[in-house]
């Protein structure tokens, strides 16, 4: 059945003149069917470099809505509409808002795990893998406001000496691995490395021998001396890195990291976006050209 799903895919994804894009956190059939493998942002930037007419984006909802900032040209696909994140929906405009008034000389860093809207009310987009840095090229007396994510706001005033005022939202995935884990985990696996995502909580992120984004674990993973990793993220990860090192051994640090928004995807449902051209995710124009102004001055720091 499969078989003859991918292939329909294949068909469509010529004629549309369509790219397939899957985060890392996605089903392993889906990464597998995808042109792109990879995080939000590095997905979205390859895809507005790419000739394409269409994005298929296996994500979640602020993942298409970046793509559609980036390449406001192309037709973005989001194979499930009801595909969220719980952390960017624990911000909105009218709270930011209110926030900023409290704080009126203070400057905004985004985390771009955020809708649209709320990176257009910001001054800079961060990722998890520049946030610190974005932190730190603020001067030492600017007041920082950092949303919506309070545990990697923490990792990166905590890496950059700096301080800032945390919007107090969290991915409920990453805060359901918890310190105990890791100790058990370690126990088990005496010889393994503990890698662990900044977005999870502060007393998780000091019992790990290093912190990473999606992009800095699949690179720590490579290295020589790394032969089996203890995993401190959603689970979706491992397909990518057990396929890449497959002489190595991964290990969930908790088998309740699981994001099920990202699980909603299927390759059913890409071939329905296929099919049907929808849902389709975009985002207006006075919206999209200020967010695209923070993601173009991180860029422009990175």
């Amino acid at each position: 059945m499969n078989g003859e799903i991918i292939e329909r895919i294949n068909q469509l994804r010529k004629e549309r003149n369509a790219i397939i894009i899957a985060h890392n956190y996605q089903r392993g059939d889906v990464q597998d069917i995808a042109d792109f493998v990879g995080d939000s942002l590095e997905l979205s930037r390859k895809a507005a470099k790419i000739y394409a007419d269409v994005i298929v984006f296996c994500g979640v909802h602020f993942m298409a809505e970046t793509a559609s900032i980036l390449s406001p040209d192309k037709i973005v696909l989001l194979p499930d509409a009801d595909a969220g994140c719980p952390m960017a929906d624990m911000i909105d405009v009218d709270g930011l808002r209110k926030l900023k008034s409290e704080h009126p000389n203070a400057k905004v860093v985004c985390y771009v795990n955020s809708s649209a809207e709320v990176k257009a009310e910001s001054d800079i987009c961060c990722t998890s893998a520049n946030a610190t840095k974005i932190v730190a090229s603020f001067p030492a007396d600017q007041e920082i406001i950092f949303i919506p994510d309070q545990y990697l706001g923490h990792y990166a005033a905590s890496q950059s000496g700096r301080e800032v005022i945390p919007w107090h939202g969290y991915c409920p995935t990453h805060a359901r691995i918890i310190s105990p884990d890791i100790e058990r985990m370690r126990q088990e696996h005496p010889n393994a490395k503990v890698v662990v995502h900044p977005e999870c909580r502060p007393d998780v992120i000091e019992l790990a021998d290093e912190v990473a984004s999606t992009s800095g674990i699949l690179r720590f993973s490579q290295q020589d001396d790394v032969q089996e990793v203890i995993v401190g993220t959603e689970m979706g990860i491992i397909h990518r890195l057990q396929k890449e090192n497959p002489s190595k051994k991964f290990i969930p640090i908790s088998e309740k990291a699981v994001c099920p928004n990202m699980k909603r995807i299927t390759l059913e449902k890409v071939l329905s976006s296929l099919e049907n051209m929808a849902p389709e995710v975009k985002v207006p124009e006075d919206i999209r050209i200020r967010a695209q102004g923070a993601v173009d001055r991180m860029m422009e720091i990175n």
